[in-house]
């Protein structure tokens, strides 16, 4: 059986701990999700170039308001419209300097299809999860995991980070 987490290619293990799943930073070095047990953590596909982008700023508001109990993590993504088709340099550039992003941003990943990356097989199969079966249907869309590395819920893309809907987990 292939290993979920060595390759794009997805199988089923029910209940897979997040925290095993491997993904890069944006500058490329590992990052370690397990860092991150024992904090809830908010995963946003990002793009530069969508009606949606403006949620940068509360995505950061989220990071400096409730950072203590929340870890955000953009997920550039290019899949919806071409939205994010800049390198790692300039989404960098781009975050920084429009947004004053401090939160963490991964590399540029599939989050559907066939190269989708191990991190969204998890996050939208229950068969993986154990929790709930979603799509990511745009840029922007929300999912949020516990202290304890279980999925919570998803958020599309019309839910504001700063939401009721999200701060009420925190």
């Amino acid at each position: 059986m292939m290993s979920l987490f060595k390759s794009n290619t997805s199988v089923n293990l029910p209940n897979t701990p997040i925290y095993d799943i491997k993904i890069n930073s944006l500058n490329g070095s590992p990052m370690q999700l397990s860092n991150f047990e024992g904090k809830k953590i908010l995963f946003v596909n990002v793009a530069s170039k969508c009606g949606f982008t403006g949620q940068y700023k509360d995505l950061q508001k989220l990071h400096e308001q409730y950072g203590d109990s929340i870890e955000v993590i953009g997920v550039p993504c290019n899949q919806f419209g071409s939205q994010e088709p800049g390198s790692a340099s300039e989404i960098s550039s781009f975050c920084e300097r429009n947004y004053g992003v401090e939160f963490l941003i991964t590399e540029k990943i599939d989050v559907k299809g066939s190269n989708q990356h191990p991190l969204y097989s998890w996050l939208t199969k229950k068969s993986i999860n154990g929790s709930i079966n979603s799509s990511v249907k745009w840029n922007f869309q929300k999912y949020l995991v516990d202290e304890e590395g279980r999925l919570v819920d998803y958020f599309l893309s019309i839910t504001n980070p700063m939401s009721g809907k999200i701060t009420k987990h925190l």
